[in-house]
Parts: structure tokens; sequence; C-alpha cells
């Protein structure tokens, strides 16, 4: 009975040592908030979707060694169907922002809306969603990227020759980059569009393409297919065909493969455009600053074309970087 009694009384003075650490740790004021912030993104299906997942990656690393408070968590998805799966999983874990690049946009829009609703703060990257429901976009510019690849193709012919366009994927984004190609075009009446089609922005695509483009048209002077993917299939389609009457090959994202044959001094590939997929970095930046409280100064940030050509081919050349 003796012994029963001295083992309640220190399991009682044990309990009373115990209940201040409780007590700090249950108090909301001593504990740091954990801010979350959710990155949507489509799988590396391709070299620039590649490079999205790599820099919104390192972008999670970067903002979560820099503030202890805030989580990053990176959701990737093969489908529009399984990225809005992916959001609903994020909606779950109590995000405060998404960021978000939508692999197509009506799909994405309803579970867009319904994390806006729910007081997620929504910053959408690279294209836009059927309806604009967001509190911020993050895009390329696009129409500077089709008028950058029209303005190099038409002095690389001097005005005259016969050019083939390679479209993207039908969304805004291709919209704005062919419409602002032809506007360009429209300016050089020595120099006629032959032949479109779509590519998907795919390599596979580009080369089928090109081969038909090359059945069809005995002579072209130039090509624009508005991505660095689509031109590595358009240039295997080019070479296997032994012919020499193409001048120019022009496509778009700046891709390691493509500024190397840059540097290299490729007699057909001498010129990209730039469409970084560090655009995905630049939203989860601003996102951390939208968690903390911190006002939307503007509605869009668009994130410029650049060319790259032998003069600057360097400083874009990222052996070690997925793109």
């Amino acid at each position: 009975m003796k012994k029963s009694v001295q083992a309640t009384i220190a399991m009682a003075i044990c309990c009373a040592a115990l209940l201040p650490g409780c007590r700090k740790d249950e108090n909301p004021a001593e504990t740091p908030a954990i801010y979350k912030i959710g990155i949507s993104i489509p799988s590396a299906d391709h070299g620039w979707t590649g490079g999205v997942v790599y820099h919104a990656n390192q972008v999670k690393k970067e903002i979560e060694d820099a503030n202890p408070d805030i989580r990053v968590i990176v959701s990737t998805a093969a489908t529009s169907g399984e990225q809005v799966d992916r959001v609903e999983n994020l909606l779950v874990q109590n995000i405060e922002a998404l960021v978000i690049l939508p692999s197509e946009p009506a799909p994405l829009t309803g579970v867009c809306k319904k994390a806006v609703d729910a007081g997620v703060k929504l910053i959408v990257v690279d294209r836009n969603l059927a309806e604009p429901v967001q509190d911020l976009a993050v895009v390329g510019d696009n129409p500077g990227f089709g008028r950058a690849a029209a303005e190099v193709i038409a002095k690389e012919l001097g005005g005259e020759g016969e050019i083939v366009i390679m479209e993207g994927v039908q969304c805004d984004v291709n919209t704005q980059r062919v419409k602002a190609f032809e506007e360009v075009m429209a300016q050089y009446p020595g120099i006629k569009i032959i032949d479109k089609g779509s590519s998907d922005w795919s390599t596979e695509k580009g080369l089928s393409l090109m081969e038909n483009f090359l059945q069809k048209h005995p002579k072209i002077d130039a090509v624009w297919t508005g991505d660095d993917d689509v031109s590595i299939g358009a240039l295997k389609a080019y070479e296997e065909s032994k012919r020499s009457d193409v001048k120019v090959l022009i496509g778009g994202g700046g891709s390691k493969e493509i500024v190397k044959r840059i540097m290299d001094k490729d007699p057909l590939v001498h010129i990209t455009v730039t469409y970084p997929p560090e655009m995905i970095a630049v939203a989860a930046r601003e996102a951390v600053g939208i968690v903390r409280g911190g006002a939307i100064e503007q509605s869009t940030i668009i994130v410029p074309a650049e060319v790259v050509d032998a003069s600057n081919a360097e400083q874009h050349y990222h052996p070690g970087s997925a793109y």
C-alpha cells in the first residue's frame, strides 16, 4: 500500500512538471505560423515542361531555405484530369496560395474557381484560364515572342521568300504568338506563308509535319517551328531529306540543345527566341509575399522574350539544367 501511494505521488509530480511545457506548445502565439504554397504543373512530357519542373523544385528549395515558416508543395500531373485531382489534394492540405500552370485552360477553370472561393490566392502561369478568376498572372511575352521570330526571318531572307509555320497547342498562347508573327510578315509583301499546321509543341509531330511540308513544297526558304522541341523533330526530317533549300529555321524557348547548336555555328540554326520556364519561379516568389499579406500591385507580370544568337548564346547555355 505504501509503495502504491508513493508511486501515485511521483506520477503527480511528473505530470505537474510537464504541464507548463504542454501549455507552451499549445499556445498559438508562441508557435510559428506555417504557410503552405501549392505549385501545380504538368509533368515533364517534353523539354520546356521539363524546365518548368526543374525550376519549380529549385524555387521550392530556395523559398523553404529562406523562410522556415513556409512550406512549398510541388505537384505534377500527366493529364488535365489528373491535374484537377492533384489540385483538389492541395486544397485538402489547406494551402494559402496556388501557383498553377494549367495543362489545358478549360478543364482546370472549375477547380481554380473552387480554390478562390475557399480563400486561396491564385496565381496562373503561362496561359489563361477559361475565366479570369486569378489574383495574378505571370506570363511570357507571347506577342513579343512571335514578333521577334518574324523579324529575324524577314531579315535573314532579305524580305523575299516562302515560309511555313508550325503552330502549337490551340490556346491563347499559340494565338497570340501566331497573330503577332503574321502581323509582322504582312509588312513584307515579298514573303509568302505557303503552309501551316499544328505540331502541338511535340518533337514527334514536328518531325511528321516537316516531312509533310517537304513532300508538298519543292522550295521552302524558312521554317518557324515556334518551339525548340519541335525544331529538333523538324531538323531531323529536313536532314534526312538531303535538301538544302531552307535558309533558316527558328523555334523558341531557349533549350540547351538548340543554344548549343547556335554556339557551334550551325548553318541552319543560328537564332532562337527565349520563353523562360523560370516564370514558374517568378510566380512562386510572388506567392511568398502574397501569403504574408503583401498587396498585389499588378494583375499581370510579363516575362520578356529575348533573341538568342551567337553574340549571347553562352549566357543562355546551362548544361546542368533540365532544359
